[in-house]
């Protein structure tokens, strides 16, 4: 019995801590290997915003001109919206990523052994400097609590500027997460996408908590690039954003973040990440 609970520890440890700063800190020297350095903080995107905008915006417009909200009439009525929802032909996420990506990405089980699920190219060609995930979740400001929901969960990202994304679908992420997209729904218009708690999400890019460390053996093929969501994003396509605000008064624009492709990958392989980036 003890083994067995000393085995599932052990199990989550490795999943945790790379992501816990003090063995961080210890361990730097023995991962240089696998380190992501970056000069100065202004070189850290590897391609400029306008165009993991472009790539957004070619997606969500397939999934939504296909979908099942492909066309929305409202009209006043009686000071209520009342909307009129018109199905087009409808297209499976992931065949709406290679018709408008050229590829299809997909979470199955990691060829890591003790890595439990990671994201894969199922289809196509991923070219370099693609976005090929995003990292969905609930953002929080450097100086927002998030003591509860980070115990025991592997899946807190932190930007540069201490801004944290939690991408855990499960438990009391899940809930505040829910909760926050129903608090900033404008009328009949969703602001942010909560189908990447499920098995299926309707944005098929929104799987990029579960891309795995790289090693080694297995060297980083894409990289975290966060990305702010501009003024301009169609209100209509940001049902397809996995992204939401916790506190509900948050000043500038939604943050994001995206894996981007440092190298061809073909079908077949698996993503890799560099869990931590070394800025000087």
């Amino acid at each position: 019995m003890f083994r067995h609970v000393l085995e599932r520890l052990q199990v989550k440890w490795k999943s945790y801590r790379h992501r816990f700063v003090p063995w961080i800190a210890l361990n730097i020297s023995k991962n240089e290997k696998t380190l992501r350095h970056v000069k100065k903080r202004s070189e850290d995107k590897l391609v400029p915003d306008e165009e993991v905008s472009g790539s957004l915006l070619r997606l969500f417009r397939v999934l939504y001109s296909h979908g099942a909200h492909r066309q929305v009439d409202l009209q006043a009525v009686k000071g209520h919206f009342h909307v009129q929802v018109t199905s087009g032909n409808e297209l499976s996420a992931h065949d709406a990523m290679f018709r408008s990506l050229g590829f299809c990405i997909e979470r199955k089980r990691s060829t890591l052994p003790d890595a439990g699920c990671g994201v894969f190219v199922s289809r196509g060609v991923v070219p370099k400097g693609a976005t090929v995930a995003m990292y969905p979740g609930t953002i929080y400001q450097p100086y927002e609590p998030i003591l509860l929901q980070s115990i025991r969960n592997p899946f807190v990202f932190r930007c540069l500027d201490g801004v944290l994304v939690d991408g855990n679908d499960k438990a009391v992420s899940k809930m505040v997460y829910k909760s926050c997209s129903a608090r900033d729904r404008m009328g009949p218009f969703v602001m942010s996408d909560t189908s990447w708690l499920t098995v299926s999400p309707d944005n098929p890019l929104a799987v990029g908590q579960y891309v795995n460390n790289c090693s080694n053996e297995w060297p980083a093929n894409v990289c975290y690039q966060e990305y702010d969501v501009p003024d301009t994003f169609p209100i209509e396509l940001r049902r397809y954003l996995p992204n939401v605000n916790y506190g509900p008064h948050s000043q500038g624009p939604l943050r994001c973040v995206v894996l981007v492709s440092l190298r061809d990958i073909t079908a077949g392989d698996e993503l890799f990440s560099n869990y931590y980036t070394i800025v000087h």
